[in-house]
């Protein structure tokens, strides 16, 4: 049996290759991500747009903070601004913002930016922005588990009860995970949610990712036929 979808509750973005757009035009590593930055929130808008509840976006793994202290100090100052400065666009535009990832090596200050936009944006209902900073699939499993060690009476652990400790158990599963600059793996990203994720792979970087790629991607979808194992 198959069904048939037209627009995804849920899109994930792996925002790869940055780095590689900025060497390919000359320009220094730090702009290419600052100009990924901005794609951001074009797409993510274009896509609530056109009708997508939940956008989560690949911004800073885990395995990151291996980067040079340079490029990852820029990456914080890059969420900074987008958690305190451009939140209050997101917020006019009626789009909630969450933060799925550890808190671990995170500043005070930006767990407090975190919190406040959260906050700010709690009750807006045009669409949810996932900013997965500091985030690993795998840490993300091991997290929830850790939690349900210490949890008393948890009772028969099934499915449902993984998801509901899993970072921000609110989130749907990932209808379509689409990750840019022509790599094919999903790097640890949303393991539990993706796991029955229609995947495309675009050979474009991540700044050169449009609004018109992101309504191809969206019409590819709704071509597909979606199988959960029946």
């Amino acid at each position: 049996m198959s069904e048939a979808v037209s627009i995804p509750t849920h899109v994930g973005f792996i925002l790869d290759g940055n780095r590689r757009w900025a060497r390919q035009q000359g320009l220094p590593t730090l702009e290419g991500h600052r100009r990924g930055y901005d794609n951001l929130k074009d797409i993510a808008r274009a896509a609530i747009d056109r009708g997508v509840s939940f956008v989560s976006a690949y911004v800073f793994s885990t395995e990151n903070w291996n980067r040079t202290p340079k490029e990852v100090k820029y990456l914080m100052e890059l969420a900074y601004k987008m958690l305190t400065k451009d939140v209050t666009e997101l917020h006019k535009d009626n789009i909630r913002v969450l933060w799925l990832g550890s808190k671990e090596r995170v500043s005070e200050k930006l767990i407090t930016a975190i919190r406040d936009a959260e906050t700010l944006t709690q009750h807006n209902t045009k669409g949810t922005l996932c900013i997965c900073f500091n985030y690993g699939g795998q840490q993300e499993l091991a997290d929830a588990i850790m939690t349900m060690a210490t949890t008393k009476n948890l009772g028969e652990i099934t499915p449902k009860t993984i998801s509901n400790f899993l970072y921000r158990p609110e989130v749907p599963n990932i209808d379509l995970l689409i990750r840019t600059s022509g790599e094919e793996r999903t790097s640890g990203f949303m393991l539990y949610r993706a796991a029955y994720a229609e995947l495309l792979f675009v050979k474009k970087f991540w700044p050169d990712f449009s609004i018109n790629d992101l309504s191809d991607a969206l019409t590819v979808f709704a071509k597909r036929q979606r199988r959960f194992g029946s």
